[in-house]
């Protein structure tokens, strides 16, 4: 009778679905989550590490009120930018509430550029070895000294599969990838999605993508709307923070040099373009070594995605 129950109680768990939407920037993966709630009459976590700030609304493509009132959204613009908030801790906090959700729901939508924040809800965040802090400083003093471009290319030196995935302009990230790298004496990108956690859900991903042209097109369009919507004027605003982690991201730096007179302002614009292409790029690299993903165009018909869903999830 017992084994009965818990059984029960484990089909009963295992039939709670969270559907992943990942895909580049500015393809409209935020336009089929509210397609995807409003079908299953569902609720939306962001995964998107950009969209957590208070203060960073137009350069971070936070939903707008409409889109915030046609679901309800978890994890949008929850922390301060001078919050420090890790991928560790969001990883907790998205597991805490979706234990809770699912209590109501039966299916829950997850959306977000983040590759790594999402990762870590699915799967689990990877486990890496002690590093010795000697590694980290002495990795902190040749950013000071030599700059991040000498360890964007020490690092695609020792680790050219985490070169063309990580946030290659985070110095954060790129300090944690060469320390793992140094301290190891083996690739950084070796120690990813070795074990994957157990989770009491099961998540079916969907992919949206594009050719290249169009992407690139929609990203071109997207950064001239957040000039158009006040994107400057943020920007200007947040100068005085400049040097927070948050703030060091695509659409704020290139638009800090131009307001410190390093950069004119259309040059600033185009290299905000040109970073958000490379970030594109770099979202897609992350997403295709990921084989559980379900690719769909962007213009693929809502109902077509949303059979896919039903044939994948348990009956």
């Amino acid at each position: 009778m017992l084994c009965f129950a818990i059984n029960v109680v484990k089909t009963f768990i295992m039939n709670k679905i969270l559907i992943s939407i990942v895909g580049p920037t500015g393809i409209g993966k935020t336009a089929l989550s509210l397609k995807l709630a409003n079908y299953f009459k569902t609720e939306i976590i962001s995964s998107d590490s950009r969209q957590f700030f208070k203060e960073m609304t137009i350069g971070t493509a936070v939903p707008s009120k409409e889109e915030l009132n046609a679901a309800k959204h978890h994890f949008i613009q929850h922390i301060a930018i001078k919050d420090h908030y890790s991928v560790g801790q969001f990883e907790k906090d998205a597991i805490h509430l979706l234990e809770k959700l699912f209590q109501k729901y039966n299916i829950l939508v997850m959306v977000g550029g983040s590759g790594l924040y999402s990762n870590a809800v699915i799967n689990g965040l990877d486990q890496f070895p002690q590093i010795s802090k000697d590694v980290r400083e002495s990795l902190n003093k040749k950013l000071q000294e030599k700059g991040l471009e000498y360890l964007q290319k020490q690092l695609k030196q020792l680790d050219k599969k985490s070169f063309e995935t990580i946030a290659i302009d985070n110095p954060k990230r790129v300090i944690r990838a060469l320390e793992i790298c140094l301290g190891t004496g083996k690739p950084y990108s070796t120690f990813l999605s070795k074990e994957k956690k157990k989770r009491n859900f099961q998540t079916i991903q969907i992919g949206i993508n594009a050719d290249r042209e169009i992407i690139y097109n929609r990203i071109n369009r997207r950064v001239d709307i957040m000039l158009e919507n006040g994107l400057l004027e943020e920007a200007k605003a947040l100068l005085p923070n400049k040097n927070l982690n948050a703030l060091n991201t695509v659409g704020y730096k290139e638009l800090f040099k131009h307001f410190e007179g390093e950069w004119p302002l259309d040059y600033a614009i185009s290299e905000i373009k040109k970073n958000t292409r490379r970030f594109a790029k770099r979202q897609l690299t992350w997403y295709r070594r990921d084989e559980t993903i379900k690719w769909f165009d962007y213009l693929e018909d809502v109902n077509h995605i949303i059979d896919y869903i039903k044939n994948e999830k348990p009956a």
